[in-house]
């Protein structure tokens, strides 16, 4: 389905959205599970929001499963961040939307860390590190596995695990507020 989609088939890609949909509900799950019962962005709503987007992207580009996957964990992170900006700006200061990291992909000890502030960071880290930020944005938005990371970018797992140490620590020092390093 990949392929014909990349040789321009657009209905491969609504064969291809209900393939992947337990897999992105699943990341999308991770999300949204940490929300207050009212808010107002659903795991559903986000699913769909990142298939809308996926429309828009070139499919010629599109190289294998891992590389789709890392398309969707962008589109992912872009909604969220959409979301969760607009959300700064209602009446009554609606507030940033919060995540909370689940345990294994740990990255801050700090309480729901912001996830304009995590976005803030990775494009802090993009700038320092292009490499080590799209493992962050792949392995946390993306909910990637290290070999799928590795598969994504063309490196090895080492080289995955060595970005990704680097990376929670550097994002550990930049989401702290106290530390003399932070934003």
């Amino acid at each position: 389905m990949l392929q014909a989609w990349s040789l321009g088939d657009e209905q491969a890609l609504q064969q291809l959205i209900p393939v992947v949909y337990d897999e992105l509900r699943r990341v999308a799950g991770r999300y949204m599970a940490g929300e207050r019962d009212s808010h107002t962005l659903q795991t559903t709503a986000l699913i769909h929001e990142v298939y809308v987007r996926l429309v828009d992207v070139k499919s010629a580009s599109i190289r294998n499963r891992a590389h789709f996957l890392a398309i969707c964990a962008r589109l992912m992170r872009n909604v969220l961040v959409d979301f969760a900006r607009s959300r700064r700006y209602e009446k009554r200061g609606g507030g940033a939307v919060h995540v909370e990291l689940d345990e294994a992909l740990h990255v801050s000890p700090l309480p729901d860390p912001d996830l304009v502030a995590v976005d803030e960071a990775l494009e802090r880290l993009a700038a320092f590190d292009g490499r080590k930020s799209q493992v962050v944005e792949l392995r946390f938005f993306g909910g990637l596995s290290v070999e799928e990371t590795a598969e994504a970018l063309g490196i090895s797992p080492e080289t995955v695990m060595r970005d990704w140490k680097f990376a929670k620590a550097w994002l550990l020092r930049e989401l702290d507020p106290e530390a003399p390093h932070g934003r």
